[in-house]
C-alpha cells in the first residue's frame, strides 16, 4: 500500500513538477465534487453547451440555480490543499499548475504559474461581442430584476450552481450583454464545448519542460485532463496522483496515493526541501 512518504520520495526525484487539480481540491473549500470513488455521477451531468446556447428554458434554469449557487462559490476560501500548492510553487517545486476547476482558488492561495484549463466562473463572457463583466456584477443585476428568487435556498453543487429543482423557472429574467445585447454565458468551458487551443499548447508546452507530473484531486474521467496523462505517458514522464478513489488514468500511473488531500499536501510543503537549497 502506498503512503504519502512514497509521494515524498517521487516529488525528491522529480523535483519539477507540472501539476494538474481536479474538483477533489476545492471540496475543503466547500465546493462539491462531480464523482464518486469509482468515477460515477454523483448528481445529473452539468448542462451541456449547445442545450445552453440552444433553449431559452436552459438558460433560464441555469442561471436562476446560479444566482442560488453563488453565494458559496462567490465567497469560498481557498483551503489547505491550494495553500500547499502555492507553497510547493514558491519552494521552486512546481514549474506549472494546470486546473480543471474554475474557481480561481489557486490564485487565491498564491500560485501564480496557472493554467485554467475550463476557463473562471467569476466572469461572465457576451457570445456575440466578448465583452466580459465581474461575475459578482453580473449577480447584483439577477439580483434587482429577480428579487423573489433571491430568498430562496438550495444545496450548493459543483458547476457553481445549486440543486433547485421543482420550480417553475419561466419567469426568471436573464439580463443580456450590456454593451451589445448578446447572449451572456459564464467563462468556463461547458461539456460539449471544446477548450481554447493556446491553452491546451500551453499546458502541453509547460508539460514538456517538466520532469514529473503529479495529478491531485482528480478522477480524470473528462478527456481534456486525461490527455495530459496521456500525453506524459508517451514522452515517458512519470505520473503519480494523489486522489481518493478511481482515475481514469490508472494503468498510466508510476504512484498513486489514496489519502486525505488537503493534510497530505501539507505534510509534503513542510517535509520538502526547496531543489536550489540542497546540498551538492
Amino acid at each position: 500500500m502506498t503512503t504519502d512518504t512514497d509521494l515524498l520520495a517521487f516529488a525528491e526525484r522529480h523535483p519539477r513538477l507540472f501539476v494538474l487539480t481536479g474538483a477533489g481540491v476545492s471540496t475543503e473549500s466547500g465546493i462539491p465534487d462531480y464523482r464518486d470513488a469509482q468515477g460515477n455521477w454523483k448528481r445529473p451531468p452539468p448542462v451541456t453547451f449547445q442545450a445552453f446556447l440552444g433553449e431559452e428554458s436552459t438558460r433560464k434554469r441555469y442561471w436562476a440555480r446560479s444566482m442560488i449557487g453563488w453565494r458559496t462559490m462567490g465567497h469560498a476560501q481557498p483551503g489547505p490543499a491550494h495553500h500547499a500548492l502555492a507553497a510547493l510553487e514558491s519552494q521552486g517545486r512546481i514549474a506549472m499548475l494546470l486546473t480543471q476547476n474554475v474557481d480561481g482558488l489557486h490564485q487565491a492561495a498564491g500560485s501564480r504559474n496557472v493554467i485554467d484549463l475550463h476557463g473562471r466562473i467569476d466572469t461572465v463572457r457576451c457570445m456575440a461581442c466578448e465583452h466580459r463583466l465581474p461575475r459578482a456584477d453580473f449577480q447584483a443585476e439577477l439580483l434587482r430584476l429577480n428579487p423573489d428568487w433571491a430568498a430562496l435556498d438550495a444545496r450548493a453543487a459543483p458547476d457553481g450552481d445549486a440543486d433547485l429543482e421543482l420550480r417553475d423557472f419561466s419567469g426568471f429574467n436573464v439580463p443580456n450583454c450590456p454593451v451589445c445585447g448578446g447572449l451572456l454565458k459564464p467563462d468556463v468551458v461547458f461539456f460539449g464545448e471544446s477548450v481554447p487551443r493556446p491553452r491546451v499548447e500551453a499546458a502541453y508546452t509547460a508539460l514538456e519542460a517538466a520532469d514529473g507530473m503529479l495529478v491531485v484531486g482528480s478522477s480524470l474521467m473528462v478527456y481534456s485532463g486525461f490527455r495530459f496523462v496521456q500525453r506524459a505517458a508517451e514522452r515517458r514522464l512519470p505520473v503519480a496522483a494523489l486522489n481518493l478513489g478511481l482515475t481514469r488514468a490508472d494503468s498510466l500511473l508510476s504512484l498513486k496515493v489514496e489519502a486525505p488531500i488537503g493534510p497530505t499536501l501539507e505534510r509534503l510543503a513542510g517535509l520538502l526541501v526547496p531543489p536550489d537549497a540542497r546540498v551538492a
